[in-house]
């Protein structure tokens, strides 16, 4: 292995570690406690270390992002696989709702935070294709003569609604299965 290599493996376990101690942080304390100077601390490296790999809050925290849309992909990935397509889309729903409640800094930091991040065009990293993927495919049997990534969109848009206005505590958590069954329904249902 030669010295290059190994530098590289290091720098790239010093990113991952930042990363991890960020997202480890936010989940316990929320992003506002998430600071280069606590990062730093954590990870036991200076903050100029931190700021070679990053250029700050805002980048590390747009890696935490992608590496979410990545836990989701996946997550969905595995949701459609247990069952068949029509009923994928039930699946998806649940496991998108579930993360979002499990996972609520991540999640912020995928879809509240401000990150620096290209979203919906082909610049976006690939963890966030492959994640709006997952819910295409699942959305792709029910979607009529539609495109199925307007469908998609506008069903996302949904389940981000849900999530996120339940997570707010602005939408009772009691009643999150029914309307989630109402969604589903309404999306699953042959067209007029």
């Amino acid at each position: 292995m030669s010295i290059q290599s190994r530098r590289e493996r290091e720098r790239a376990e010093r990113e991952k570690l930042i990363v991890t101690a960020a997202r480890e942080l936010a989940e316990a304390e929320g992003w506002d406690a998430v600071t280069t100077r606590r990062l730093a601390e954590q990870v036991e490296y200076s903050q100029p270390v931190l700021y070679s790999h990053f250029a700050g809050k805002d980048a590390i925290m747009a890696a935490v992002a992608v590496e979410g849309f990545a836990d989701l992909g996946e997550a969905l990935a595995a949701a459609r696989a247990r069952v068949a397509a029509p009923e994928a889309l039930a699946a998806v729903a649940e496991t998108y709702t579930s993360f979002a409640e499990r996972r609520p800094a991540l999640y912020d930091a995928m879809f509240s935070q401000a990150v620096d991040l290209p979203f919906a065009t082909a610049d976006a990293p690939e963890p966030l294709h492959t994640a709006f993927n997952e819910i295409v495919e699942a959305v792709r049997p029910h979607a009529g003569a539609a495109h199925p990534a307007l469908v998609t969109e506008t069903f996302w848009a949904a389940l981000h609604g849900l999530a996120t206005l339940t997570r707010g505590r602005r939408l009772p958590r009691h009643a999150h299965d029914d309307r989630l069954a109402l969604l589903l329904a309404r999306f699953t249902r042959a067209p007029d």
